[in-house]
């Protein structure tokens, strides 16, 4: 038998999602905790591998199970075996044909920057930093450039695996919440680092310090050199995954990590 699995976790405390060797991983908790419930070994497949200290509110995995549970069985069994930073959301029963990962139509990340001057004291993990004033409208406008089916070289970093750096980026947007700069990207796939490095050059437009076709310029280079800093980890949160409608999946709620606090606070 087949299963979905809905997940929410605080990537702070771990290695990443994938596992490995001697180091604590969000793929390792979930796959521990699973096979505890259906007493017998489990691999789960995910939409989106996270990097360390990155975040998911909807992360979506898929494993396959020979024990029969009912749906409740595997949430209160499987959550009562994770640690305190992961969750399970929601479990569904599908058919073979379903794969996290091959099988997502698109899948959505936001980054969340706090913007003032003092470094702020809580939610440290959840936001990326910058001093200097962002102006969210010209980084918005630069941001549009990527919308669409592109090479995305300039945002590839190095290590990346993926056979080719063609993506489709179906929806991308800057806007403000107060103290808070949220940038919301959806496409087909990401490659390694994208969305950080985007970021890293979106901020960089934001601050002042190149102009908005400066952006464009280097996207069309596809020289990665070229580009901004990758932005720092922590203010990463995978947000989303569609797929086919057939498979009766909940919808997840996107959300800020965090409400915005007040300006000046």
């Amino acid at each position: 038998m087949r299963y979905a699995l809905g997940l929410e976790y605080d990537g702070a405390g771990f290695l990443g999602w994938q596992r490995q060797r001697n180091t604590s991983t969000v793929q390792e908790s979930v796959e521990k905790a699973l096979g505890v419930v259906a007493n017998h070994p489990v691999t789960v497949i995910c939409a989106g591998r996270t990097d360390t200290g990155v975040h998911a509110r909807g992360q979506v995995v898929h494993f396959d199970s020979t024990s029969e549970r009912t749906a409740r069985q595997w949430m209160l069994g499987v959550n009562s075996n994770l640690p305190d930073a992961v969750r399970s959301v929601w479990i569904r029963e599908v058919d073979d044909s379903f794969h996290a990962r091959f099988g997502a139509y698109s899948r959505s990340y936001r980054y969340t920057i706090m913007n003032r001057w003092v470094r702020p004291a809580i939610g440290t993990a959840y936001y990326g930093w910058c001093r200097d004033p962002l102006d969210e409208q010209r980084m918005n406008t630069a941001a549009q450039a990527l919308a669409g089916r592109h090479d995305f070289s300039a945002f590839r970093s190095a290590g990346c695996s993926a056979q080719h750096a063609t993506r489709e980026v179906t929806d991308i947007s800057v806007e403000r919440q107060k103290d808070l700069v949220i940038i919301d990207i959806t496409a087909n796939a990401f490659l390694y680092h994208m969305v950080r490095n985007i970021v890293g050059s979106l901020v960089t437009v934001g601050r002042g310090e190149r102009p908005v076709n400066w952006f464009h310029e280097v996207f069309e280079g596809r020289d990665r050199k070229a580009a901004g800093v990758t932005a720092e980890s922590q203010g990463l949160c995978f947000m989303h995954v569609r797929y086919d409608r057939k498979y009766a999946l909940p919808e997840q709620e996107v959300a800020f990590p965090f409400a915005a606090p007040k300006s000046g606070s």
